[in-house]
């Protein structure tokens, strides 16, 4: 009993004692942390539900890209409802998926185009290296690699491996980069931070994440097809200025 009513006797003693070291408790330092965290996930929550049912378009739609291009003609390759769905409630505000067959080499390539907006950091998790695996496929190399357009562009570029073991034996080569704002990298880090993540409650076009996909099972082939159509690509996404150039050819006339 002596011992009960000394500890409620130094209780008193010890709380002036922080305030007067100006220490804070630590029971108090991990209640305040708790709260920091449950309320960020409610702003976090209040957030994606102003923005999860907006989609953010482009000044021209890419169903607009065009379906020829030089020696290459194009056919929409339909993606999976279930895939498809999810993109668009999680992250996709407008994106292109064709197969472009060239009429002079009798080559083909998969073209992917997904523009996120909304969420621009959406796209986080979201490339070849996981996707591919995740359908079967055994990532077999990832190396850095350029070209340059017809239009005289340098681009960096990421070359990937991948197959698929037998009885079912395949092979595939991709080509991959990001446009984060208008500016081409092949590193996602660019938009990992604080500024990817945010919302774009502004609802500005121009601040955007994108990823271009081309594919196919020769790399010949998947580097002709990059210097015929990327530029064309560029021209239907914002540029560093915010200016869509295809948009604007098409006002000009």
């Amino acid at each position: 009993m002596q011992l009960n009513s000394d500890i409620q006797q130094n209780q008193p003693i010890m709380s002036l004692s922080y305030k007067r070291k100006g220490k804070i408790p630590f029971w108090f330092a991990w209640l305040l942390a708790i709260l920091l965290l449950v309320s960020s996930g409610i702003v976090y929550r209040v957030l994606a539900s102003m923005v999860s049912n907006t989609v953010i378009s482009l000044p021209l739609d890419l169903d607009e890209f065009p379906f020829e291009i030089g020696d290459w003609i194009g056919q929409e390759v339909q993606i999976p409802t279930t895939t498809r769905e999810y993109m668009e409630k999680n992250f996709a505000d407008d994106y292109l998926s064709r197969r472009y067959f060239n009429i002079d080499n009798q080559e083909w390539v998969d073209l992917y185009v997904v523009y996120c907006a909304s969420i621009p950091g959406g796209l986080l998790g979201h490339r070849p290296e996981v996707c591919y695996p995740g359908n079967g496929w055994i990532h077999d190399s990832t190396e850095k690699s350029n070209f340059t357009t017809k239009q005289g562009r340098e681009v960096e570029c990421l070359i990937l491996r991948f197959h698929k073991p037998a009885p079912a034996y395949k092979e595939t080569i991709v080509l991959n980069f990001h446009i984060v704002n208008g500016k081409l990298t092949t590193d996602q880090s660019s938009f990992q931070g604080f500024s990817g993540r945010r919302f774009n409650l502004s609802k500005n076009p121009a601040r955007y994440v994108a990823q271009v996909q081309i594919s196919s099972i020769m790399e010949k082939s998947v580097l002709v097809a990059a210097k015929d159509i990327v530029e064309l690509i560029l021209d239907y996404l914002p540029d560093e200025n915010g200016k869509v150039a295809a948009y604007d050819a098409i006002k000009q006339k």
